[in-house]
């Protein structure tokens, strides 16, 4: 088959490496840097198992910033592009998705579309309903950042929302590229599909902020908070993982689907999806205080990457601590390789080395431990009870 792919992200590049491997897949980006990274078979961002498919397997991929190129004479285009949370108007920005799928009908309209970009609930029958087709299908993904590729090699689902033989035959070719075998296939309709992409990561929201809750609780009445969660954890029904403690839940994807996902339940009875959404401020402004009560100085920032393996810091709950900080007058310096500025404050200093972080703060902040910042322990305030993420 022949398939276009748009946007060079965690979700693009990982569907792109998997479906190269027995398809011709041409990516489609408007960042160039991105495009000729491709073209030399390296990876736009740190993924390991990403790297080593790039430079060493036989792939058909190649990338291009023409939008004729990409789409012209392609079976299937999967779209995945990103979809913001517009604060202003209660929703995802579909704005880049519309476009692309207009813009792909145009050139193309006698092929699949696939939307893989997170979409408000009802998106894809109203856009359908629009552009008077029914070539366009909803399949969610399930992507950690750091672990993209191989969350797609061996998924824990795949899920169409259609089940016409176009779908059957896209869900069949992801089942060819990934190494896991006998993987659970769900046909369904497209706002079921886009029901479950948004309620699946609101429940692991809310697992994250029931941990963080009950490390509130421990940290509140001076309680061994690894204690409490061995004990709870230790039930099967709840189960010894996704159970760390945390400065907040962040990344691209957790806090904007909470939100979408709560906006889409404006005219039904609900408490629990509201609570989910406010927990994640509420732990925030309860470390803050946390932190203010310590009356340091100067606060280092060990990383603002929410976990290991990845390079994102997109709503990360460390940049919305330092906002708080600044507000009351808290210095901040950040030790972060992979950035040196920061738009919120231009007061925010950075520093290149753990060393410089060590010997300007009083405190050290990271919502993640690791070993470079293990003999520096006696100034770091965390959560992270198992070093992990």
């Amino acid at each position: 088959m022949k398939i276009a792919i748009v946007g060079i992200g965690y979700v693009g590049l990982s569907n792109a490496i998997l479906l190269s491997q027995n398809n011709s897949v041409t990516l489609l980006d408007v960042d160039q840097s991105k495009v000729d990274l491709i073209n030399n078979k390296q990876s736009p961002f740190i993924e390991d198992m990403v790297t080593d498919y790039l430079a060493n397997k036989d792939l058909d991929l190649r990338a291009t910033i023409n939008t004729t190129d990409a789409f012209a004479d392609k079976d299937f285009i999967v779209v995945a592009t990103p979809t913001n949370y517009d604060v202003d108007t209660n929703k995802f920005d579909t704005s880049i998705v519309d476009s692309v799928i207009k813009e792909a009908l145009a050139i193309n309209p006698g092929a699949t579309i696939i939307i893989k970009s997170t979409v408000p609930l009802g998106y894809t029958d109203k856009i359908s309903l629009e552009l008077q087709t029914n070539n366009i299908i909803f399949s969610p993904e399930f992507l950690r950042e750091g672990r993209s590729l191989k969350d797609n090699l061996y998924p824990s689902r795949i899920i169409l929302g259609q089940s016409s033989d176009r779908a059957k035959h896209f869900a069949q070719m992801l089942e060819q590229g990934a190494v896991k075998k006998n993987i659970e296939v769900i046909f369904t309709q497209n706002k079921e599909a886009e029901s479950i992409k948004l309620f699946s990561n609101t429940y692991l929201a809310m697992r994250v902020a029931f941990f963080n809750e009950l490390d509130t609780y421990a940290l509140e009445h001076d309680l061994d908070a690894r204690s409490i969660v061995e004990g709870v954890s230790a039930d099967s029904r709840v189960g010894k993982f996704y159970n760390n403690p945390s400065f907040g839940y962040g990344g691209y994807c957790l806090p904007k689907d909470t939100k979408q996902l709560l906006s889409n339940f404006e005219d039904t009875p609900q408490n629990l999806m509201k609570a989910i959404v406010d927990s994640n401020e509420t732990r925030i402004n309860f470390i803050a205080q946390k932190i203010i009560e310590l009356a340091p100085q100067k606060v280092g920032i060990y990383r603002l990457i929410m976990k290991a393996h990845s390079d994102n810091w997109r709503e990360s709950s460390l940049i919305n601590l330092i906002n708080r900080l600044i507000q009351c007058k808290i210095k901040i310096v950040v030790y972060e390789p992979l950035m040196t500025t920061l738009d919120l404050n231009s007061s925010v200093e950075f520093v290149d080395t753990i060393e410089c972080l060590d010997k300007e703060a009083d405190l050290i902040l990271t919502n993640r431990m690791d070993q470079k910042i293990l003999k520096y322990e006696s100034k770091i305030f965390t959560r992270d009870l198992y070093g992990n993420n």
